[in-house]
Parts: C-alpha cells; structure tokens; sequence
C-alpha cells in the first residue's frame, strides 16, 4: 500500500464495511488504534440513511501490548450485549496485522458463540477495497447459502449492491421495474439490506444477476458452481445494452422454466418499460439523432474509472452518442485483461492502469478533450482545467449520492447518463459565452479600468469590443508559463477563445512566439498564431 494525497480505492476496511453496513443484522469488531473509527463519519455523511453504521473499535493501545493483554474479547462481550447482533464480523487493521495476533483465538475466549462471529483475517498490506468487500461477501455466501427447493415462479438475485454503491437505490429501482414489467420476481437483493436468512435463501431463485465486476461477481460464480445457478454479468448501461441484458434474462429465466414445466417469459412492447407506459422506454435513439445532440458527433471523450463503468460509458459514448474516444483507462489492476477485452477496437492506444491519480490528470491536460468521464479524483482536476467532467463511478463526492432518481442502469439510466453528457458540455458553452459577451448588459465595475480612474464599460458586450480596439502595447503586462510575457490585450483576446481549448492556445501560442523569437505574446503575435494554426 502506498501513502498518497488521494486513493482511487480505500482500505480493506473500507471495503469489509461496504458490506457489513450493508446488511441487516451484521456487526463490524476492526482490532485496531483508536481513530480507525473514521469510516463511521464517511457513511454518516455519504450514505443518506437514518441508520447508524454497526461498527466498534477493539482499541490496541501500547500499555496492553507491554501487558501482554487484549481488550477484543471484552469488547466482542460488549456487542453482544448491547447490539445481540446476528453476526459479527471481525477484521485486523493495518497496524495491528504487523502484531500478528491469532484473532481466531482471541475471539473464542469471548465466550460469544462461534457460530455468531466471522474472523475475516485478510492482509490489510496487500488487499484493498473492492476485492476486500468481494472477498467477504464470497466468505458470508458460502458459510450461509443452503439447497434447497427453488421458488414456485421465476425469480433472480439482484448482487453485489453495497452500501456507498454508486446511484445505489435508483439503480435498483431501475433494474426491480424492468424485472417486474417481465412478472419476474427478486427472490434477495444482497448484501445491500440482506440479514443472514436472506443469505441462506440465496439458492432459491432461479438466476444471480451480477452487474459489477468488482463485488458480486465472484459469489455469483461460486453459486453457480455449487447449487448449479445461472448468472448474468453485464451491467444494462446504455440502450442496446439494456436490449440485450433483458433477452438474456428471458433467455436464462426460460430454460430454467422449461426444466420446471413453467410458461415461458415474453418479452413486451418496449412502451411497457417506460414510466408513462406509452412513450418509448429511451429517449436516446432520437435524441442522438437531433440536430442539437448531433453537434457533439466527434466530440473528443477520455474516460477513466472502475471496470465496470469505464467499459459501459466508453461504449455509450461512442455507440449511442457517436463521440470520439480518444482514450480511457482504470484503477482496477485486478479487472485490466478483462476492460482491454471489453474495449478492443475502442480506443485509438493502450488502456491505462493507474492509480496515481496524478498520472491521469497529466493526459487529461496534455490532450484537454471535450468531456471527461471519470471519479471524484477527475473532476478536481478537470476544474482547475476548465474541462467538463462528469462522474461516473467512485470514489465520488456527497452530490453524487443523491436522493433523487438518477440511475445508470436500465433505459432510464440511458437518458440521465445523455442528458449528462449534454449538460456537462451545453454548460461549458454557456460559460464561453459568457466570457465572450460578457455579463448580457448586467452593469459592473470593470475593476482594471476603475483603478486607474477610467470610467467602466457600460456592459460586458461593450467592455468587449473596448478590449478588441485597445492599442497592441498597453502598459501593463503579464508573466505566464515558462517566463513568456502576455501584453494585456493579449490576456484579454485569449479570455474570448473558448474555455475548454483556452489552455491549449495559450500553449500553442507560445510556441509559436519562441519559433518567431518572439520574447512576449503581444496581440500582433496572436492574430499571427491564430492565422498560423488556422484558427
């Protein structure tokens, strides 16, 4: 593990309390220094739920060490008492794995009964978030999954759903409308609100469904192998995809049924799976089609992220919005082979396998495409770029978990995930015209002409055209980049390129004011720079 400003993915601890703060039931014991309790104000804050996450602190401190003491089985006492969980999950820390502890046998002299405690001993050095939740969730469906009769009609398992999941509830919401619209029941949605019975009902229906590639997947392969379970692992992200998630749900559902001398699935009109009942379920096929949407054909798109969603997104991007990809990448070094399959034919180079977030914001200001798909760690960058960005999957920030409808999955998750990609870009243009005509006729002080007690432009457009007419050699000037100067009008000719490409001419720019000999950017040199690189 290595120290750094930001990570794309937490701890294992993080990762085992996506899980059990996901379940009903489930209590979380970290054997750890007093502070590793900071993942209780995350979720607190993130979450949006009343509940409180199940999480103590069996406290290591250096005066229990010198004794040669422990106070987890004290504190595993204490939970039993005041929380009589169904089961308690128990993990090691960072720190407290170097002590090398067998928590094996510091849980049983607790007294707590053993069927009632998990000792998930993972090695916090080398695991991090996402394959710690995966591994856990595997560990929670084997000890508790058991044979049995399947239910009388079609039923799935919805997978891999965890607290803190990206657009959680509206994606559920999504996928639980169009499995309805189908008559096909959810037999468990786990872990996100599953208790431990629902955990031992897991083999009752009749297909696991396991959209993530991160968490989920691999119960879902371990179910299949041991109760003979059909699985489905695409996310429907995205309107064909969708198309084709829904025929392969039919199609799994259905030749169960044959085997149980059940009806047949059929699929319905496509209006069925609109909100209204009568529209088309996506609006995407016209909307990509309209004039409008249709200024964003070729469009340059860099998207980076999990594996799941860097895969969806960048052929969503390209399939269905027609815009250009001109590269993505992932922090999942686990998933890499799997998103270069998954891409193959969609980006013009390498798939880049990050996580020093530094690395990506490098390619994001070197290339500055139209829009940015990425994580919270993306739109930071992309702000101080003035590049659009939206995010598509985590780590995210508190306005991405929302309490609204907005999913990504499903036919609704096709329109929220375009209307995105349109706002994101439609505001960019917004802000250049703003910055080209200036505040539309609002009246402010212009503050570098009230300072040298000239009066003020009477609006923004008037204030620019003063600008375009100024002499090429005011008195003011301005020191930019590598020791190259910008006269004053320069500044304010380049404050009328558009924000998203303004980064690229000023650097383009001085380019072409060094092959010139040229020591400063007057507004001469950049009519001539223009005229040069054919703007």
């Amino acid at each position: 593990m290595r120290l750094a400003f930001w990570l794309y993915e937490g701890t294992a601890l993080h990762g085992i309390s996506r899980i059990t703060n996901s379940m009903k039931g489930v209590h979380t014991v970290y054997h750890a220094p007093q502070g590793d309790d900071y993942i209780t104000a995350t979720y607190s804050m993130l979450e949006r739920t009343p509940d409180f996450p199940g999480l103590s602190i069996s406290v290591v401190r250096g005066r229990d060490l010198a004794q040669g003491v422990s106070r987890l089985p004290g504190t595993l006492q204490q939970v039993a008492h005041h929380y009589s969980p169904d089961l308690t999950v128990i993990a090691p820390s960072c720190s407290t794995a170097l002590l090398q502890e067998d928590l094996h046998q510091l849980a049983a002299h607790s007294g707590v009964p053993e069927e009632k405690l998990l000792v998930y001993a993972l090695n916090p050095f080398r695991v991090s978030e996402n394959e710690a939740a995966d591994g856990l969730f595997v560990e929670l469906v084997k000890r508790f999954a058991v044979a049995q009769e399947k239910t009388p009609g079609p039923s799935v398992n919805l997978l891999g759903f965890t607290s803190l999941g990206f657009h959680l509830r509206a994606n559920l919401t999504s996928l639980r409308r169009m499995l309805q619209t189908l008559g096909i029941s959810v037999n468990v949605i786990a872990p996100w609100g599953a208790g431990i019975e629902d955990l031992r009902k897991l083999p009752a229906a009749w297909l696991n469904i396991a959209p993530y590639r991160e968490i989920g997947a691999t119960a879902a392969g371990y179910l299949g192998e041991t109760f003979g379970m059909p699985a489905i692992y695409e996310a429907p992200i995205g309107v064909e995809p969708t198309l084709a998630w829904l025929r392969s749900v039919i199609e799994q559902i259905n030749a169960v049924g044959a085997e149980r001398g059940v009806p047949p699935v059929s699929m319905p009109k496509l209006n069925a799976f609109s909100l209204d009942g009568m529209s088309a379920p996506s609006g995407v096929p016209w909307f990509a089609r309209t004039a409008d949407m249709e200024s964003f054909s070729n469009k340059r798109a860099f998207v980076f992220g999990d594996a799941t969603h860097t895969i969806s997104i960048v052929k969503f991007l390209r399939d269905e919005l027609g815009m250009k990809i001109i590269g993505a990448g992932t922090y999942m070094h686990r998933h890499a082979d799997s998103v270069r399959k998954e891409l193959e034919g969609y980006l013009p180079g390498e798939l880049m396998v990050t996580d020093k977030f530094q690395d990506v914001s490098k390619v994001i200001e070197d290339e500055m495409p139209d829009l940015v798909c990425g994580t919270q760690m993306e739109r930071h960058s992309c702000r101080k770029l003035d590049v659009p960005c939206m995010v598509i999957c985590p780590p995210t920030h508190i306005e991405n978990h929302l309490l609204g409808y907005y999913p990504f999955f499903g036919f609704d998750g096709a329109d929220v995930i375009a209307d995105r990609v349109y706002l994101s870009c439609k505001l960019g243009l917004e802000k250049h015209l703003i910055d080209f005509f200036g505040d539309a006729g609002l009246e402010y002080e212009d503050e570098a002409s009230s300072s040298e007690g000239a009066p003020h432009a009477s609006n923004g457009r008037d204030s620019a055209a003063a600008g375009s007419s100024a002499p090429s050699s005011p008195a003011h000037a301005a020191t930019e980049g590598d020791g190259m100067i910008w006269t004053d009008e320069a500044e304010n000719m380049l404050k009328k390129v558009p924000f998203f490409v303004r980064k690229k001419v000023r650097k383009n720019t001085e380019n072409f004011a060094r092959e010139q000999g040229e020591v400063s950017v007057t507004a001469d040199v950049f009519r001539q720079a223009k005229e040069s690189l054919g703007g």
